[in-house]
């Protein structure tokens, strides 16, 4: 019986990733990125909006990379010692597989309990499904879809 119940609890918990952003902590589920790259030969967007920072190179592959923060907020970017994560596109879409979002730091990983608080007195800003409490840290959960959204009303993907 013992046994039984420590595969059940291992089932019922998810592995998480924090992002630090500029202003923010970003919580996402590890198979959201796809990997973590360094900052580096961005080629930038004519014409665009503040939060499209241009496409970045990515195996044989040219990504859109964004700032999260200036995308639900319209706070300033800020690329120094920034990194990059790929993210793994959700919208099912056959010419986008991926995008590149900005992020500060190293990401962390974070085994998630099912009895994580949501902070529900947390102001949420547009692409933010969600707040909860972790170790005593704010993270916001994205809209990683609308994220997506986003890029396509661009025609980027």
């Amino acid at each position: 019986m013992t046994q039984a119940v420590v595969v059940d609890q291992a089932a019922s918990q998810l592995t998480g990733l924090l992002l630090t952003l500029s202003d923010r902590l970003l919580l996402v589920p590890n198979t959201a990125i796809a990997e973590l790259v360094a900052y580096r030969n961005v080629q930038a967007a004519e014409n665009s909006p503040n939060w499209l920072l241009g496409q970045i190179a990515w195996r044989d592959l040219s990504l859109p990379l964004l700032a999260f923060e200036a995308a639900s907020s319209d706070a300033p970017v800020v690329t120094e010692g920034a990194r990059v994560v790929i993210v793994n596109a959700i919208g099912g879409r056959d010419n986008c597989r991926f995008f590149a979002v900005l992020i500060q730091g190293i990401p962390r990983s974070v085994r998630l309990e099912p009895s994580l608080s949501r902070q529900a007195d947390a102001t949420l800003l547009p692409l933010e499904l969600d707040a909860v409490s972790l170790d005593g840290e704010v993270a916001k959960i994205p809209d990683l879809a609308a994220l997506e959204e986003k890029l396509a009303d661009l025609k980027l993907i």
